[in-house]
């Protein structure tokens, strides 16, 4: 069990570090002018008619029609979306590709709630161990097995088990001023805004101490850092980067079907499991 603990508390450090004519019409009905009458022959004293006058047509000009283009998709203030974001608990899936010079290293894929204390389920698949780790996650313990078939184990739920939105990164972004700003993007059809820049270690050590913890023992002193919010100041995608012992790792985080917080219980068949 601690060799699965450390593990999936090393990979998941990593990981963590893890909206869219008016037709002038032309006047051609004015009349025509009236063909002048020619008097019959009469006395020299008799004037000729006085032709009838052609009158003048009216024309009318229609008022020019002005519409305001629609705004272009993700033409929001990033800083006043993550401002206003909802402090409310909510449900959203994740997956994470870990890659190392450029391979996959391994895939998280996580449902998992937010904003609130965590509670979730995933899986965790590391290639060069050939591993797969699922977690359960409830309101007061964690359930552990090495895959499919094997074997739940009870544990206490950690102190520090937590699952950040990065809500906290973008403001960390946003400070540094215009250069993070990378402007309007579009993110699996959905209008965002695109931040990055370069994040010191030492700037998470309050907001992601798990994070810190496990970078500074690995001798990471900051990672580069791209993030898409949309106009909630939700998280939609995630891209990480750090380089440790000469290899570059990148932690790619999409989240997807955002939803009200969900109740996450034990796994069917874990009440035999002992406890560790």
């Amino acid at each position: 069990m601690r060799r699965t603990t450390v593990i999936a508390a090393a990979a998941t450090a990593v990981a963590l570090a893890a909206l869219t004519a008016c037709n002038d019409t032309e006047n051609k009905n004015a009349a025509a002018p009236v063909p002048a009458t020619t008097a019959a022959a009469a006395p020299a004293t008799t004037a000729a008619e006085t032709p009838t006058p052609t009158p003048t047509p009216v024309v009318t000009t229609p008022a020019p029609v002005v519409t305001t283009p629609a705004a272009p998709a993700g033409d929001f203030d990033p800083a006043k979306a993550v401002e206003n974001a909802s402090k409310e608990p909510y449900a959203v899936s994740l997956k994470m590709v870990t890659e190392v010079g450029g391979k996959a290293a391994g895939i998280t894929t996580a449902r998992q709630n937010l904003n609130t204390d965590y509670t979730g389920r995933g899986e965790m698949k590391i290639a060069e161990a050939d591993l797969v780790v699922e977690t359960v996650t409830t309101a007061d313990a964690t359930y552990t097995r090495m895959g499919p078939g094997e074997k739940w184990t009870k544990g206490p739920k950690s102190a520090d088990t937590t699952a950040l939105d990065y809500t906290v990164y973008a403001k960390l972004l946003l400070a540094q001023g215009p250069s993070a700003r990378k402007g309007a993007e579009t993110r699996d059809g959905v209008p965002t805004q695109h931040l990055s820049g370069h994040i010191d270690l030492e700037q998470i050590a309050e907001i992601d101490p798990r994070t810190y913890r496990s970078s500074k023992a690995k001798g990471i002193s900051g990672f580069d850092f791209d993030q898409w919010i949309d106009a909630q100041g939700r998280t939609r995608y995630v891209e990480q980067g750090v380089v440790s012992k000469g290899a570059k790792a990148v932690n790619k985080v999409t989240f997807t079907d955002f939803g009200p917080a969900e109740t996450f219980a034990a796994p069917a068949g874990a009440g035999a499991a002992a406890a560790s």
